[in-house]
């Protein structure tokens, strides 16, 4: 699906409001409601975006973020992959050229959950050579913004 202005328009619109009614957006950027209703369902229908709720993983009770890196065994990155899924503390799984051949980005209550997810989780999944920890220890930006 090729995207235009007025479909840039509406997403930069969504992202800054997500609850944003359909005749708000049209009257911002000068179209119909009606344009905009078709212009989010084709949007939606073409996997171009997808409504979610962000929810912040501190405010819940989250409060160790770790960016983990995996040095794996050649041919068994998929397999590794599809056993991370159903955890959920894991939030990202992907694979990477580079150093780690996996990077999973992951949630916990407290280090004590973190040590026993690397502990009892990943030493017990074959394939995996080394693990790299890497503990979130401030933020400075968490976005999923990526229109102008």
């Amino acid at each position: 699906m090729e995207l235009d202005q007025t479909d840039f328009q509406i997403l930069s619109m969504l992202q800054d409001d997500g609850k944003c009614s359909y005749s708000k957006i049209a009257r911002n950027i000068g179209v119909s409601e009606g344009t905009v209703r078709g212009r989010i369902n084709k949007m939606l229908k073409n996997e171009v975006f997808e409504f979610i709720i962000h929810t912040n993983p501190y405010k819940i009770g989250l409060h160790v973020q770790a960016i983990i890196g995996l040095e794996t065994r050649v041919g068994y990155h998929d397999a590794i992959a599809c056993q991370l899924q159903p955890h959920r503390s894991v939030r990202f799984i992907g694979a990477f050229s580079g150093k780690h051949d996996l990077i999973i980005q992951a949630f916990f209550r407290d280090n004590e959950e973190l040590v026993s997810f690397v502990d009892q989780t990943l030493s017990g999944i074959e394939g995996i050579i080394s693990v790299d920890v890497n503990v979130e220890l401030k933020q400075y930006k968490d976005t999923f913004s990526y229109v102008d």
